[in-house]
């Protein structure tokens, strides 16, 4: 549901770790040996982030000397005299620009955590220089040839070796480095420009989520419960203002739509959140994206690609939008008819109430749980008291051992934070080896971007030196008055599980070169969806989902509704993130990249049959997956391809008998999870599975079996 973001994701295609430590020697012989930001990490654990240290100000020279660094260390490779060799090629750009690599961590996690205007200014001017010094090394033709050479005789080495080499041959490719030297040009411009457009597009996005809704009369907040009020009386004492305040983010909108009986309300913070970057003024992002779609066709054709889908689908499990668009399809009219029958479940209850009113997108989060009460007679304020944030996350840390034998030790305020909100954890293996440390940042603040969403702050390897995990996971969950319990949904519960679940995929990661552990764009979810399963478990509820104020164990009897309904409005879930997937490979099949993004998003959806009782999850001026990055470009669609895998790998657990059993939580993680890119990912499912992923499993999980049946 959220994306894993590595927070120093630079263009480079498999390039040197980016994200690894270096050594001390050339950082004392260079300018900027004082800066913090250029030192080696240090400290217990393999050295840790300075985060004690980070300001903006000191960016631009690590910038610069950290440029400079990784520009020289591919010099020499590329100007060795010596015959190419995967010794004197691949391993040394294995272990290249790592000093950078550790200053874009820092930056990248404080432009995602503590977005302020130098940091965005930064942004700005940097962005597009480092995609041009990317674009650089990419460009260049004597590394290159000497990668082409290996590539030729590549039969000599080892799998993982070959694998390597493919790889890197086909990303360099894939990237421009068979462009002639005007292509090169043209290309580097295109991507300098998309750098500058994407900063722009998250700085005009950010303005409005940092945007709020003013509530004085506390009548006009009637059926919302206490934790949720205490929740926006903090953010409005925090921003000097008397009574409450409704944030302009998911975490603090959705309860509000939830449970507010007030219908002005709800439609007021509906407008508000559904139209963040389409007000038509200074935060706009409408032509934002117009450009960005453009420049991305426009790249795609240089580079030989029909359209920007296809270019980005390359190198994933899908191959290509056509096979994506198959799996949304079939999926979309079994949905949508289940909005229907939502719809009219609501309707009916409104009518019976007297409410004189016709279903709208406002009006979908409240009826709905109004009909999950007469249902199942089952109210969501009645389980957050047994979803207390820190015995939430002590379950997921029990349930990580008790799969997979990591241990959680606590360390909070032995090692640098960010946030003095933030906690910390040493990971160990299950023979007591060290596997690294577990960050954990939860809460909402003015300049943290929305969402939930995983850092690695430093990857594992294996090739010398070798390196431990340094992992994180960033949430949005609400901060009440201080002292007070953070009671949080079951969606959050679940959000939770979700991001852990990439902690637990970059932990338990045991490859040799770095330029082997990033996974395909669609089989990245796919660990962290799993994991949602173990939530919902007897054993993880017994012990963690326990009454914040009695201590008492969520009753049977209430596990047991949460059971029942558990594909109850899969219809709204199911078709509002969809219709955000499908409108973005759409988008992207666009040929010429021409489009209105407002026009094209109503036009998209009024042809694939669009219910009007909802929106997209994600509408186009907001969609950060899209427009932030090119990282879910083209690609949201892989949440739904990881969750069929998702499904058909909790099947496995649930057909050998518990889902802890231990030869299936041994093989998934030997098969799937230490892996990395080592392997072809569909291949190594089917190692593990014996077969295919079953699409009727995704089907039947969110309770449409009569297509399941199909």
């Amino acid at each position: 549901m959220f994306p894993l973001i590595l927070a120093a994701a630079v263009s480079l295609p498999l390039a040197a770790g980016a994200l690894v430590a270096g050594d001390t020697a050339v950082a004392e012989a260079r300018p900027g040996a004082t800066n913090p930001l250029l030192a080696d990490w240090t400290g217990p654990y393999g050295g840790v982030p300075p985060w004690d240290k980070v300001t903006p100000e000191l960016f631009p020279e690590a910038f610069t000397v950290g440029l400079a660094e990784r520009a020289a260390e591919y010099r020499r490779i590329a100007d060795n005299p010596a015959a190419p060799t995967f010794a004197n090629t691949f391993v040394p750009m294995q272990l290249a620009g790592q000093r950078f690599g550790r200053v874009m961590t820092l930056f990248g996690v404080m432009t995602g955590n503590r977005n302020t205007p130098a940091y965005q200014a930064l942004d700005r001017e940097w962005s597009p220089k480092i995609a041009a010094a990317s674009d650089a090394i990419t460009f260049d033709a004597k590394l290159f040839a000497r990668i082409a050479a290996i590539y030729a005789a590549r039969a000599q080495l080892d799998s993982q070796q070959q694998r390597l080499v493919t790889r890197t041959y086909d990303s360099f490719v894939r990237q421009g480095a068979k462009l002639d030297a005007a292509q090169k040009a043209r290309l580097s411009q295109y991507n300098q420009q998309l750098a500058s457009a994407f900063s722009e597009f998250s700085r005009r996005l950010l303005a409005d989520e940092s945007t709020a809704i003013a509530v004085t009369d506390e009548a006009m907040l009637a059926g919302v419960p206490d934790s949720v009020k205490a929740v926006a009386k903090a953010a409005a004492t925090e921003r000097g203002q008397a009574g409450w305040a409704i944030v302009n983010t998911r975490s603090a909108v959705d309860p509000v739509l939830t449970f507010a009986q007030n219908r002005a309300l709800r439609e007021q913070v509906w407008r508000a959140f559904t139209n963040r970057g389409d007000n038509g003024d200074a935060n706009d992002t409408n032509a934002v994206i117009a450009q960005i779609v453009k420049l991305r066709a426009d790249r795609a054709h240089l580079l030989g690609f029909a359209t920007h889908a296809d270019w980005r689908m390359q190198d994933t499990m899908a191959k290509t939008p056509a096979a994506a668009m198959a799996l949304m399809l079939r999926v979309w009219p079994a949905a949508t008819a289940r909005v229907a029958e939502e719809v009219r479940d609501m309707q009916a209850i409104a009518d019976q109430s007297g409410a004189k009113l016709t279903i709208a997108p406002w009006d979908y989060r409240f009826y709905q749980e109004q009909v999950r009460k007469r249902r199942y007679d089952l109210d969501q304020a009645e389980l957050k008291p047994y979803f207390e944030l820190n015995n939430i996350i002590q379950g997921s840390l029990y349930a990580a051992n008790r799969l997979y034998g990591l241990t959680f030790k606590e360390i909070t305020g032995t090692v640098p934070v960010f946030d003095p909100d933030m906690r910390v954890w040493h990971v160990t293996d299950r023979n007591g080896r060290e596997v690294g440390l577990f960050y954990r940042d939860d809460f909402a603040r003015t300049g943290k971007r929305s969402g939930a969403w995983a850092n690695t702050y430093r990857g594992q390897r294996r090739l010398a030196p070798a390196q431990t995990v340094l992992s994180s996971n960033n949430n949005n969950f609400a901060k009440g008055a201080k002292g007070a319990p953070v009671l949080i949904s079951l969606d959050d519960a679940q959000t939770l599980f979700h991001e852990f679940g990439h902690a637990i995929h970059a932990m338990l990661q045991d490859v040799t070169y770095p330029g082997l552990a990033g996974t395909p764009r669609d089989f990245v979810e796919f660990p962290s969806q799993v994991n949602e399963h173990w939530l919902l478990t007897r054993d993880v509820l017994d012990k963690y989902a326990r009454h914040y104020q009695t201590g008492a164990a969520m009753p049977q009897a209430l596990l047991d509704k949460i059971d029942a309904s558990k594909t109850f409005n899969q219809g709204f879930a199911t078709t509002e993130y969809l219709a955000s997937a499908i409108v973005d490979m759409k988008l992207h099949t666009v040929a010429d990249g021409v489009v209105d993004p407002d026009a094209f998003e109503r036009t998209t959806l009024a042809a694939i049959g669009m219910p009007n009782a909802l929106v997209m999850r994600h509408r186009l001026p907001q969609f950060n997956h899209l427009f932030a990055s090119d990282s879910y470009s083209a690609g949201y669609y892989s949440y739904l391809w990881s969750e069929t895998m998702d499904a058909d790998t909790f099947a496995a657990f649930e057909e050998a008998g518990s889902p802890w059993d231990k030869a299936t939580a041994d093989r998934f993680a030997r098969i799937l999870l230490s892996t990395g890119n080592e392997t072809d990912r569909a291949e190594a499912y089917r190692a593990f599975r014996g077969r295919d992923p079953d699409v009727g499993a995704l089907l039947r999980k969110r309770g449409f079996a009569a297509a399941a049946a199909r």
